[in-house]
């Protein structure tokens, strides 16, 4: 049996990442394929309890950043386990809205963290369970946020940041970007959905065309 496929979207809130996985699985699941979706952090019984700690949880307000990035491996080293590698051993596409690159990003950017530190304890969570493409959705934070500030529900702990945290959380993911041009794929989050799901589709039939022909 082939192996699966290992997807991630990875983005600064408000680029539009939900929307690009809807469009990616709809695609996929036309083609045949068995797709499983998954974010972060959640995806699991656990990983939610985490998730809803982190994100609305009173309680969270008051995390410490080493308390965040910890959580947040928690959930993850929960989900590559009970979900990730299982669907992948079964030859499925899985999706993830985030994985390790953003804690990366969020926590040893964004936050201040040790670099090395956090590269550690991501590379602890995730047991070698590396994505086989990462497309990272940039867009202006300014235009991010006025993306967010049309939403129907409520910010999140995690949307609540300054414009300079988001700043940061930019710059952050276009370095890692460019320090891994082989598995990253930046992509243009501004231009319309339409254009941006076909370049993905595109993208990914070039680069696991055998995949899709077994």
């Amino acid at each position: 049996m082939r192996r699966g496929l290992f997807i991630t979207f990875e983005g600064s809130e408000g680029c539009g990442k939900t929307t690009q996985i809807r469009r990616l699985v709809a695609w996929l699941e036309e083609r045949g394929e068995t797709c499983v979706t998954v974010r972060e952090p959640g995806g699991t019984a656990a990983g939610d309890q985490i998730r809803h700690l982190l994100q609305h949880a009173p309680q969270g307000r008051a995390l410490v950043p080493e308390a965040e990035l910890l959580l947040f491996a928690a959930s993850r080293a929960q989900l590559v386990r009970e979900i990730v590698l299982p669907a992948l051993d079964a030859g499925r596409v899985v999706i993830s809205d985030r994985f390790l690159d953003s804690t990366a990003v969020y926590q040893g950017v964004a936050r201040r963290l040790p670099q090395d530190r956090v590269a550690d304890i991501n590379a602890f969570a995730v047991g070698g369970c590396l994505p086989d493409v990462t497309f990272l959705l940039d867009m202006d934070v300014d235009a991010a946020f006025d993306r967010l500030r049309r939403r129907s529900r409520p910010a999140d702990r995690m949307e609540s940041e300054p414009v300079a945290f988001y700043q940061a959380v930019r710059e952050g993911y276009l370095k890692v970007a460019a320090s891994e041009p082989g598995r990253f794929c930046l992509l243009d989050a501004a231009r319309c959905e339409e254009d941006l799901a076909r370049d993905i589709r595109k993208i990914l039939q070039e680069r696991f065309h055998g995949f899709f022909t077994r």
